[in-house]
């Protein structure tokens, strides 16, 4: 089993997730805001158990993953995020990880995701070595856009994902 590395920015603490981390976990999944671009549906609580306990599943079998994004000074989640293998059968992901993120509403426009996978992405340049990292955004999701172009990821084309339409974004890594 792998330790899933802590990372602090100035704001916040990218850790493993703990049990005591799932009423919010699924709290926030359990909001129609946050599932609007990522899967349009609220995750009921089984999903999001599902989805947390894969959290430790993505670090074991790839050695990379999602982490909790937490407040450095209460410890309570702000959001997840990070890379991953997901296995969605889209061309322009195959054989390279993918980046992710969600932050709880609360949390929304005060530029912690933006923290958060700066900070995971230079893990990324420093760890994985691969030659780039790739994401999907819904279209429309201006959000997830704007913080894309922030990481460096430009638009490369287009794929589907549950049946749905999807914009995929590289950005190519930092290797010494």
């Amino acid at each position: 089993m792998i330790d899933i590395p802590v990372i602090e920015t100035a704001r916040l603490r990218l850790r493993a997730p703990v049990l005591t981390d799932f009423e919010a976990y699924a709290t926030m999944w359990a909001d129609e805001r946050v599932t609007t671009f990522i899967g349009g549906q609220p995750r009921n609580r089984n999903e999001s158990w599902t989805r947390f306990i894969g959290m430790h599943g993505l670090w074991a079998l790839c050695g990379f993953g999602y982490w909790l994004f937490a407040d450095r000074q209460t410890d309570t989640l702000v959001g997840v995020g990070g890379l991953a293998n997901f296995e969605r059968g889209i061309p322009h992901l195959e054989g390279m990880p993918e980046a992710g993120w969600a932050i709880a509403p609360d949390h929304w426009g005060k530029g912690l995701v933006t923290e958060a996978m700066q900070a995971a992405l230079r893990w990324s340049d420093t760890r994985l070595r691969a030659p780039a990292v790739r994401c999907i955004i819904d279209p429309g999701h201006a959000a997830s856009e704007h913080v894309a172009a922030k990481l460096g990821f430009i638009p490369i084309g287009m794929g589907e994902s549950g049946g749905k339409p999807v914009n995929v974004y590289a950005r190519p890594c930092a290797m010494d």
